[in-house]
């Protein structure tokens, strides 16, 4: 049985001020709770479930100390869990070790400001698809370990590294790094010259991507608009052009 304090732990994770305090965060969901586990990225701390399903994965919690595995029941996995509907199971993992930000090789993303935890979760993940590990996030951007973020991010989360800084600093210290800003009056991708390293500026939501952003970088792309909509959800946007600079390449 959970004793108060555990409850008002795994509740307190949910703000990212405990999740900084801890060096902790919560997964929820048998897929991505696994999958983290699997994938080592991530130390785990601690697993909360029903004990059929604890059971019928026993498996792959060898590796795991036996004291960090609770059988709890289904009236205390809906106290601890975020959504209203808890599916078997909420894990604590910890935190990566916070690193500074390595160079660019390849293809990255700059995300400037994007504040919606769903748009990071399916950045995080598209980047995943086509391969790209290394996204370069504002200090103002949304923290990767908001539970939203998490849960959209089905385990890319374990992937893909992000790093938080200031992006005016880091495309100073990456000189040779290509970097174009994603904007409504650029060029399309397919007539931009192939160049490695590469990094693509995605930005705010509502703002677009900051004029000292624009200004540092060396271009500009926009995905040709067809139709008549004002513009692309930042994820949607970084979908496509992650596509263009890799497949469409």
């Amino acid at each position: 049985m959970l004793n108060k304090s555990t409850i008002k732990y795994i509740q307190s994770l949910q703000q990212k001020k405990f999740r900084d305090e801890h060096g902790c965060f919560v997964a929820e969901g048998p897929k991505l709770v696994l999958e983290l586990i699997d994938g080592r990225s991530f130390e785990c701390e601690a697993v909360f479930a029903l004990p059929a399903w604890i059971q019928s994965n026993h498996d792959r919690f060898r590796e795991l100390p036996a004291t960090s595995l609770h059988e709890i029941q289904k009236h205390e996995l809906d106290r601890i869990a975020a959504y209203a509907s808890p599916n078997e199971v909420v894990a604590v993992f910890r935190k990566k070790t916070e690193t500074p930000p390595v160079p660019c090789q390849g293809l990255c993303l700059l995300l400037d400001d994007i504040r919606d935890p769903g748009n990071l979760g399916t950045i995080i993940r598209s980047a995943d698809w086509f391969g790209v590990n290394q996204i370069i996030c504002s200090e103002q951007t949304v923290d990767m370990y908001n539970p939203k973020v998490v849960q959209s991010t089905m385990a890319s989360l374990g992937r893909v590294n992000l790093y938080y800084t200031d992006l005016l600093h880091w495309i100073g210290q990456n000189p040779g790094c290509q970097v174009l800003a994603a904007t409504l009056d650029g060029t399309a991708p397919e007539d931009i010259p192939k160049s490695d390293p590469t990094a693509l500026i995605i930005g705010n939501e509502s703002a677009g991507v900051r004029e000292a952003l624009i200004n540092a970088s060396q271009g500009k792309v926009t995905i040709p608009r067809l139709g008549m909509a004002e513009s692309l959800n930042a994820a949607t946007a970084a979908a496509v052009l992650l596509y263009a600079f890799t497949v469409g390449r």
